[in-house]
């Protein structure tokens, strides 16, 4: 069987993409070949493996799965990504909403400069705890700072979180945090892909909570650098929690074709 796909990435965060709309390819037992897909010598190569589907009442539904093969909770990144794919299809033209592990998104796109901003959930539930905090922005985060993000191992480091005792069962991603003179610097030790990426989403978009949680300084727009490019989140502060949070960057086609599967 031959898979045709689309190869995205939204600051290095990169992604299989493979419209289902008409025809089935992939299902969610097909962890093997989801992890094949996405290996970097024997298959695509991809963080993760996203599905573009149909759903009554949404411009699509988004399925995604880590490079692991399994199916996972809710990809910032890879939400973008999926939006300029279903975008340069003609699925939608500006707006549209979409449906995600985590329920309801809304995304825009402005094709001129490959932007695309996705609408994240609300996030009323953080943990401060001694010297880390600890929320769910579509996935878990644990978001520490850092004054030496250059020098960190963050493989080691994250892992060291990552299998803890606390999350060795569930898993978590984490997030190194760094002070810079306009918005912050984020390194992302990611579950599922069980390694550092060159950017996470949802994890950027807790560490931009956690600084404005940190700093205690009003801001709502944060610029966020990571190794892939830059991003920035906006949100707007209520008494418990956030809303209106966007995560804001760019999703470019790699490539395109299909695989023997």
């Amino acid at each position: 069987m031959k898979i045709p796909f689309h190869k995205y990435q939204g600051t290095g965060n990169d992604f299989v993409i493979i419209d289902q709309r008409e025809h089935f390819c992939i299902d969610k037992t097909d962890q093997p070949l989801i992890e094949k897909l996405c290996d970097r010598r024997f298959g695509i190569g991809a963080d993760g493996l996203m599905l573009l589907q149909n759903k009554a009442g949404f411009d699509f539904e988004m399925v995604y799965f880590n490079s692991d093969g399994r199916e996972s909770s809710m990809c910032g990144n890879g939400g973008r990504c999926i939006t300029a794919f279903a975008h340069s299809l003609g699925v939608f033209q500006e707006r549209c909403r979409f449906w995600a592990i985590d329920g309801e998104h809304e995304a825009l796109v402005r094709p001129e400069d490959q932007w695309v901003e996705l609408k994240m959930i609300d996030v009323d539930d953080i943990e401060t705890g001694d010297g880390f905090y600890y929320l769910n922005t579509g996935s878990p985060h644990y978001v520490t700072f850092t004054d030496a993000l250059a020098e960190l191992d963050v493989y080691q480091a994250g892992r060291a979180v990552r299998y803890s005792e606390r999350f060795r069962e569930q898993g978590t991603n984490v997030n190194f945090v760094q002070l810079e003179p306009r918005g912050i610097a984020v390194a992302t030790y990611e579950r599922g892909v069980e390694d550092e990426t060159l950017s996470c989403g949802t994890g950027v978009t807790a560490a931009a909570i956690a600084y404005h949680l940190k700093q205690a300084n009003g801001v709502d727009r944060v610029p966020i650098r990571v190794k892939g490019g830059e991003l920035e989140v906006r949100f707007r502060p209520q008494e418990k929690g956030f809303s209106e949070i966007w995560l804001c960057g760019p999703a470019e086609m790699v490539f395109t074709g299909e695989i023997e599967a």
